[in-house]
């Protein structure tokens, strides 16, 4: 057993980890319950997984408040440096599958022909990126174990903290061009009046998401550049504020608007199946008006009715 502050830079607080993990425990259990009753596709069920990864995290940081090894150590920063990197996975595939029904439901002349407007560009590019991101920090995480290689092991997370920022800015602006571009619609949720709104909903998520795991991103290049021992690796608070709390405000995102409402396994329902109110008004309008016609036009070709 070692003194917490050989490893931490300082004595972890007691009672916030234990909270914290419980927090994560309940957004589990709550996300699990939300993708199975709205019936939403099953990669969903990285989300409940990530929060219970944060869970086991915080389950060992509180170990590491009365028995810390180097083993407790390294699986704290395991769980709680690399699992919200699959936050970022469940952004790329939900853009991805909102670009794939979008074209599908298109002409093939209106159809983006930009190559980084293709679902599989964005699904694979980006599912590539954040495993190799994801890799670069778990080693340096491994490599911190050894004697002698800390300043290797800083370098090598860094390195992954790096390219994860640059694929997140490269992601966001994909992100906001689709939002823009009226070409690409997101089937209407249980909440959602017209697809103008489910869009906006579903883009919300996707973006405000990846702007709260950006911001965390960056107080962690800011804590590995300083160090070992530096003001922002050794101060408790500002890891709370800039990890936990900005996670936590991720995943009570993604359970206001969930995600799985805009989709159905199997696939998803094109934006043509959820029309908005004034399309569902015209319908109405329509069959009033086929109701309506005088009987003996209605075994006529529709073109030789002229009223």
């Amino acid at each position: 057993m070692t003194d917490p502050e050989y490893y931490f830079s300082y004595k972890p607080v007691n009672v916030v980890p234990e909270v914290a993990a419980g927090i994560f425990v309940v957004i589990a259990a709550v996300l699990m319950l939300q993708t199975f009753k709205s019936r939403g596709p099953l990669w969903l069920l990285v989300l409940p997984t990530t929060a219970f990864c944060e869970a086991v995290g915080y389950a060992f940081r509180t170990v590491c408040i009365y028995w810390t090894t180097l083993g407790t150590f390294t699986a704290t920063s395991l769980f709680l440096l690399l699992p919200p990197n699959a936050l970022a996975l469940t952004n790329y595939k939900t853009l991805g599958k909102v670009v794939q029904t979008s074209r599908a439901a298109l002409p093939e002349h209106q159809r983006p022909t930009a190559f980084w407007l293709k679902p599989r560009f964005i699904t694979w590019f980006f599912f590539t990126s954040d495993v190799f991101s994801f890799l670069l920090q778990g080693a340096g995480v491994g490599i911190s174990t050894q004697d002698g290689k800390r300043e290797l092991a800083k370098h090598t997370v860094l390195a992954g903290l790096y390219v994860q920022l640059f694929f997140f800015a490269v992601f966001l602006a994909i992100a906001l061009y689709a939002f823009i571009d009226k070409r690409f619609t997101v089937a209407c949720g249980p909440r959602d009046s017209s697809g103008r709104q489910a869009k906006r909903r579903l883009f919300g998520v996707i973006i405000g998401t990846t702007v709260l795991l950006y911001i965390r991103s960056v107080y962690r290049v800011a804590e590995f550049v300083g160090g070992y021992g530096s003001k922002i690796y050794g101060t408790e608070w500002l890891f709370y504020v800039f990890d936990t709390v900005l996670v936590l405000a991720a995943f009570a995102v993604y359970m206001q608007s969930f995600i799985g409402h805009h989709f159905r396994r199997g696939g998803q329902r094109s934006a043509a199946a959820a029309p908005d109110a004034s399309s569902r008004s015209a319908a109405v309008e329509a069959k009033v008006h086929a109701y309506h016609m005088p009987t003996a036009f209605a075994g006529q070709h529709p073109q030789s009715y002229r009223g």
